[in-house]
């Protein structure tokens, strides 16, 4: 796909969102923010997955010669473990699957497997698509792969349990990014906007979405490419996290209802 044809369904996308927010009603809930909590985030990131695990974060990075897998504080930036990619794979989104964490790679086809604790490398699957996003419902992984496409997979062998289209009032929304999973929804990213979609992983409806506009303003950017992407949900404390490729900080957010 050539750079204008990606810009021109970002900017449909876009559209599309902002035509049918004023009729949204009563069928889908529109989310703005409010920052809890600003934390330090690793400016050098091109994050591309983003885990928050037992009270730590694991963070995925990209870019070839430059991917890592960190796990990392809260509060402190500085790496408590970290493995770097070889300079030939472009690192993509991260996910903890019991005591293994699964990263992904972009155009690669392959998914490495290590060991939680230390990173070791535990085994690798073929993945048939690209590598975007990778989450886990506690039964099946997601997968998100660039297009409007959601793709479950098993989590020992990576083998596909089947997929579904995500829409929008009917219309495919692709793009689909870094995800998590959340009280039973998949959260995604969509890439070079502001929004998060909330998708019910049983139809591949968007039931809300969350405009995180401003947001980018709060922190300092250190590239062009630096767009919103990452999504961490704390599930014992309820919190919810978000960052960016190359954002200096990551913020603790609340939903606000718009």
């Amino acid at each position: 796909m050539t750079r204008w044809r990606k810009l021109l369904q970002i900017a449909v996308l876009l559209l599309s969102i902002v035509l049918v927010a004023p009729a949204l009603g009563q069928e889908r809930v529109v989310y703005g923010y409010k920052v809890i909590n600003t934390y330090p985030h690793d400016i050098g990131f091109f994050t591309q997955g983003f885990v928050f695990h037992d009270g730590h974060l694991y963070e995925g990075s990209g870019k070839l010669g430059l991917s890592t897998l960190t796990k990392r504080t809260l509060e402190d930036p500085a790496p408590l473990m970290s493995k770097r990619m070889s300079d030939r794979y472009f690192g993509e989104g991260v996910q903890v699957v019991g005591d293994k964490i699964l990263q992904l790679t972009w155009q690669s086809h392959i998914v490495f497997v290590y060991d939680i604790n230390n990173f070791e490398q535990l085994g690798t699957h073929y993945n048939a698509t690209e590598g975007w996003g990778l989450a886990y419902d506690g039964e099946r992984l997601i997968l998100s792969d660039g297009s409007a496409t959601l793709r479950f997979m098993d989590p020992e062998t990576f083998a596909p349990l089947g997929s579904l289209e995500v829409t929008l009032d009917g219309n495919p929304i692709t793009m689909l990014n870094e995800l998590e999973y959340i009280d039973g929804e998949v959260w995604a990213n969509v890439w070079m906007t502001d929004y998060i979609v909330r998708i019910d992983p049983a139809s591949g409806l968007v039931k809300s979405y969350v405009d995180l506009t401003g947001l980018s303003g709060l922190t300092q950017l250190g590239s062009s490419e630096a767009v919103l992407n990452g999504i961490a949900w704390d599930a014992e404390k309820r919190r919810l996290f978000v960052t960016g490729k190359h954002w200096a900080n990551l913020f603790e957010i609340e939903l606000v209802a718009q």
